[in-house]
C-alpha cells in the first residue's frame, strides 16, 4: 500500500516538473514574437506651438523634431498626424492629413462663428502629434503640448513694404494737391487727342455741323464714365462759345441725367444758358446693339463733323467707329477697356489709351484734386521703376535683401 502511494506521488511530481519545463520552453519560443507585437516607434520630441504671427488670428503654428524612426529603423515611421483638444484629457480630433517627413504645421480654422471648423481666438488648445507606421494600428503619440491660444494682430509686418508705398503715395498726392490749390503750374504731358478737340470743334463750326459725343455703355459709377463727364463739360463749353450743335445720345438713364446737368453747367459757364436745350442730351435705350443702331442712325442722318467716344465701350466700339468713317467725321476716342483699344486705334483719328482718359479729365478740368493725384501717380510710377532697377542690380550682385523686403506674403 505504501509502495503504491509512493508511486502515485512520484508520478504526480514528475507531471508537475514536466509541465513547468514545457511551459518554459514554450515561453522561450513565443517571447520574441510577443515583444515584436507590442514594439512601438519612437515618438516625436519637443512639440511646441504659438499663435501664427502677422495674421487675422484663428491659427496656431506647431513645430517638432522628427521621430528617430522616421524613414529608418526597425519601426519605420512613414508620417505624422496632428491632433487637437480643448483640454489635456481630450477628446482629441485630427487636424491634419498624413504629413510626410515634416516638422511643422499650421492649424488654421474658420474665422466666423457658425462656419464649419470655426476656431475661436483666446481659447486654450492642446496638441499631440502621432508618429505613424505602415501598420495603422502601430503608432506613438507625443507628449501633450498646451495650453496655447490664437489671436489676431493689429499689423502684418510682412506687408510693411505695402504700407510704406501707400504712405509715400498719399504724401505725394497731398503735396501736389496743395500745390495745385496754391496756383502752381503743374506740368502735364500734352495729349494729342485732347489738343485736337479744339480743332475738331472749330471744324464743326466752320462746316455748320453738330458734334456727336458718346459716353459709352458704362454706368454713372464707372471711373471711365466719370472721367468722360469732365471732357464733356469742356467740349460743351467750347460748343456754347462757338454756337455749334451738340448731340449726346445716352445708354443709361442715370448717365443721361448727369450728362444733362454737366452740359447745362457748361453753357452757363460760357454765358449762354439760353442756348441750352435738354434735347441735346437724350436717352436712347439700354440694349447694347439697339443703342448702337440708334447712334449709327444719328451719324448717317446728321453727318456730324466730329465724333467723340469717351467712356466704357465693348463690342460696339468698332461698329461705331466704322460708321463714323462712313459719315466722314473726325473721330477722337478714349477708353480703359484694353480689349477695345485696338479697334479705336485703327478706325479713329486720335485715341486716348487707358489711363490717358483719366489724365485728359485732369488736363482739361484743371481741378486741383485731379491734377494732384495725376502728378502723384507719375512720381509713384517713376519710383516703382527706380526700385525695380535697384532690385535687378542687387540680384545681379548676389544681394537679395531688396527683393525680399518687397516680397509680400499672405
Amino acid at each position: 500500500m505504501k509502495l503504491k502511494t509512493l508511486t502515485v506521488l512520484c508520478c504526480l511530481l514528475f507531471g508537475v516538473v514536466l509541465t513547468a519545463v514545457s511551459q518554459e520552453a514554450a515561453d522561450s519560443v513565443i517571447a520574441p514574437d510577443s515583444a515584436q507585437a507590442v514594439m512601438l516607434p519612437s515618438p516625436v520630441l519637443r512639440l511646441s506651438g504659438e499663435d501664427a504671427p502677422d495674421d487675422h488670428g484663428h491659427a496656431i503654428d506647431l513645430t517638432w523634431e522628427k521621430s528617430a524612426d522616421d524613414g529608418a529603423g526597425q519601426m519605420n515611421v512613414i508620417g505624422y498626424m496632428v491632433f487637437r483638444a480643448d483640454s489635456p484629457d481630450g477628446p482629441f480630433d485630427a487636424r491634419s492629413d498624413l504629413l510626410f517627413g515634416v516638422t511643422e504645421f499650421t492649424d488654421a480654422g474658420a474665422m466666423n462663428e457658425g462656419e464649419n471648423d470655426y476656431m475661436p481666438d483666446h481659447q486654450d488648445y492642446y496638441y499631440k502629434v502621432r508618429a505613424l507606421t505602415a501598420d495603422s494600428a502601430v503608432y506613438a503619440d507625443s507628449e501633450i503640448f498646451g495650453p496655447v491660444q490664437s489671436y489676431g494682430q493689429w499689423f502684418n509686418w510682412e506687408r510693411l513694404a505695402v504700407f510704406l508705398m501707400v504712405a509715400g503715395f498719399l504724401f505725394l498726392m497731398i503735396h501736389f494737391i496743395r500745390r495745385a490749390k496754391g496756383g502752381a503750374d503743374l506740368y502735364v504731358r500734352r495729349l494729342a487727342g485732347i489738343e485736337a478737340v479744339d480743332e475738331a470743334i472749330g471744324r464743326a463750326t466752320e462746316m455748320g455741323k453738330p458734334i456727336l459725343y458718346v459716353l459709352g455703355l458704362g454706368t454713372a459709377a464707372d471711373i471711365a464714365t466719370i472721367a468722360s463727364y469732365t471732357i464733356l463739360g469742356r467740349v460743351a463749353k467750347k460748343v456754347a462759345e462757338y454756337q455749334t450743335g451738340l448731340i449726346v445720345p445716352c445708354y443709361d438713364p442715370i448717365v443721361m441725367t448727369v450728362a444733362q446737368e454737366t452740359v447745362r453747367t457748361a453753357y452757363m459757364d460760357a454765358g449762354r444758358p439760353d442756348a441750352f436745350s435738354e434735347d441735346m442730351v437724350y436717352f436712347v435705350t439700354n440694349q447694347q446693339f439697339a443703342y448702337v443702331a440708334g447712334v449709327n442712325g444719328v451719324m448717317l442722318r446728321e453727318r456730324p463733323a466730329t465724333n467723340l467716344y469717351m467712356g466704357k465701350f465693348y463690342a460696339e466700339s468698332l461698329i461705331l467707329a466704322e460708321t463714323g468713317v462712313v459719315a466722314g467725321s473726325i473721330q477722337i476716342s478714349g477708353t480703359d477697356e484694353i480689349s477695345q483699344i485696338p479697334f479705336f486705334v485703327v478706325a479713329c483719328d486720335y485715341t486716348l489709351i487707358g489711363e490717358e482718359l483719366y489724365a485728359a479729365s485732369a488736363y482739361l478740368g484743371k481741378e486741383p484734386l485731379l491734377l494732384g493725384s495725376l502728378k502723384a501717380q507719375d512720381y509713384a510710377k517713376a519710383g516703382v521703376i527706380l526700385l525695380a532697377i535697384i532690385g535687378f542690380i542687387s540680384l545681379m550682385l548676389g544681394y537679395h535683401g531688396v527683393v525680399e523686403f518687397f516680397h509680400v506674403t499672405g
